[in-house]
């Protein structure tokens, strides 16, 4: 059993980090999020403590370094939580402590308007009588109380420190979309903390999840010590929809919330280990290769020392995503042929126009160029004398053989449908339409530019190279780039760990959506201007497994462009 939010002395808890460790003990936990407001101040005593713990007894809770960032949306307060966090991170500590020096501001500012009105409080005695805590008004209400202001800490908020009190300064706060960035950037997981206690609408609470996955949240909690079953279901209903991990957690503040325990709440909660476990998954990396000239050799082959390194990065949990401009059976050969057969494996086919799972054989995804799009752009094809073919599920769909199309299946091995109207048999839509000319690249780019020129086909469509002999026509939905956001968002991974690495310009926009781009040595200039590393080998060199062996060092991934 896991606990993924817990609070401590330093900010609004009563247990000291240390004793929190020792209370995870008696508690059988075997994992807890240390995730104070706005602080990270206790976490190295924690990790300490758990340290000589082990030492002694050898299994002890796991502490997983976290924080409660406070954050405002639209009026309301949202809590993003941030586990795993590297809580030194410079730019993460950078804002905290701009954060705590504005709160510290806006304490001082509520002391001297307490004193205004007659009472006798500064800021001073607040942390005296609360050493190491980080003052909320929680605090301000208890001093009221216990130096006989209020008869009650309902009245502190209604008359002194509420919301639409005089005595209330609001604290600054930052944007939910700022703190998962935030989180993210300091390796972190970010979690929508309790959204059932921010009391939205339905709507209201979809939109601010939505906006959020957009932003790159990863988790949500959906497990919490004051849920109903239904509301817990409801919670799990929006996970499944938006495609988030599942979080859980007590919300522990000691005694300053009576009744709720560490681990198991008000006695109903229960988070698995299993949950925890989920959500570290969601840090392994993504690779998407390119296949031809980056992931294989010039033969469209696999070096062994490929496949070893590949072995490798899939049993410790990393995935491989195979992106090819390749239709899908084509891709399918090889990864058979290879031994690429890696279990949650997705692949993106025609250029990102198609993402397939391989585990349940079916598409997750799929775009086509229209009947009539296609129609258009066939005959003016024909007009110009250039090559061109598209696909049914399973074949390749020509007027009938020519130098091109045998140059083209040399490599893709997908049998041949040669018709005499294109245009009918494409009238259903096409993955991509493609194009060839196997001597001269500037026909195809006149091609394309008069075919632009002439239409609002580029309202609709994109035009890219797969290599100087290839132009492919595809959806403006399609494209590497989208297919790698929709893959990372479906399986619920940082995008802070997806690499993406290629060598031609259809691999652009994979390159520069991936947290980090690769391009090869043999990549061509352009690809390398948009890349973050270069390798230093071709593919012919096996260029990539540089990246796999970064990816399986120990350590940090950080990655710098070179």
């Amino acid at each position: 059993m896991v606990d993924l939010h817990v609070h401590s002395n330093c900010s609004d808890g009563t247990y000291s980090p240390a004793r929190l460790v020792d209370y995870a003990m008696e508690k059988g936990l075997t994992a807890f999020a240390l995730t104070d407001h706005d602080c990270v101040d206790g976490i190295e005593e924690a990790l300490a403590h758990a340290g000589e713990l082990a030492k002694k007894h050898g299994n002890v809770p796991t502490v997983i370094p976290g924080v409660e960032l406070s954050t405002e949306y639209e009026g309301c307060d949202v809590h993003i939580v941030g586990l795993a966090i590297d809580y030194k991170n410079p730019e993460f500590t950078a804002y905290l402590k701009q954060f705590v020096d504005s709160r510290n501001a806006r304490n001082e500012k509520m002391c001297a308007l307490l004193q205004g009105a007659g009472i006798s409080v500064t800021y001073q005695a607040l942390k005296e009588e609360n050493p190491g805590a980080v003052i909320t008004r929680a605090h301000y209400a208890k001093y009221l109380l216990d130096h006989g202001y209020i008869k009650s800490r309902k009245e502190a908020f209604d008359r002194y420190i509420g919301d639409r009190c005089p005595y209330f300064v609001p604290r600054e706060k930052v944007s939910p979309e700022m703190a998962v960035d935030l989180i993210l950037k300091a390796g972190g997981i970010p979690v929508l903390a309790h959204p059932i206690l921010y009391r939205m609408s339905d709507e209201r609470l979809e939109t601010l999840v939505s906006r959020l996955k957009a932003m790159g949240l990863v988790g949500i909690e959906a497990v919490y010590s004051t849920y109903t079953a239904g509301e817990e279901r409801s919670i799990r209903r929006l996970a499944d929809k938006y495609h988030l991990r599942i979080s859980g957690g007590s919300d522990f503040h000691g005694d300053n919330k009576p009744g709720l325990d560490l681990g198991c709440g008000y006695g109903r909660l229960n988070v698995p280990d299993e949950v925890w476990t989920n959500l570290e998954e969601s840090r392994k990396n993504l690779l998407f290769t390119d296949m031809d000239g980056t992931l294989l050799r010039n033969d469209s082959t696999l070096s062994p020392a490929m496949k070893d390194a590949l072995d490798r990065m899939t049993q410790a949990g990393h995935r491989l995503i195979l992106s090819s401009g390749r239709p899908l059976p084509s891709i399918l050969e090889v990864r058979r042929e290879a031994g690429l057969e890696f279990p949650n494996m997705c692949i993106i086919a025609n250029n990102g126009a198609l993402v397939y799972d391989c585990d349940h054989k079916k598409a997750l995804l799929e775009y086509k160029v229209s009947g009539a799009d296609a129609a258009y752009i066939v005959e003016k094809a024909k007009e110009a004398g250039i090559h061109i073919h598209g696909y049914t599920a399973s074949k390749i769909v020509c007027y009938g053989k020519n130098a091109e199309i045998e140059y083209y299946t040399r490599r893709i091995h997908l049998p041949l449908k040669c018709v005499d109207d294109l245009a009918q048999v494409l009238s259903e839509g096409s993955y991509k339409l493609q194009l060839i000319h196997l001597t001269d690249r500037t026909v195809l780019e006149r091609f394309r530019e008069n075919l632009l020129a002439g239409s609002d086909l580029g309202e609709r469509l994109q035009f890219i190279f797969s290599n100087d002999k290839y132009l492919e026509i595809l959806p403006k939905e399609a494209g590497k780039g989208n297919a790698l956001r929709f893959v990372t968002d479906t399986l619920s991974v940082l995008r802070t760990h997806t690499y993406a690495a290629g060598d031609e310009e259809n691999d652009i926009s994979m390159l520069e959506a991936a947290h980090i781009g690769i391009a090869m040595a043999n990549a061509t200039e352009t690809v390398k201007q948009h890349a973050d590393i270069i390798t230093q080998r071709s593919n012919q060199e096996d260029g990539l497994l540089e990246i796999i062996a970064s990816m399986l060092s120990p350590g940090p991934k950080k990655l710098l462009p070179g």
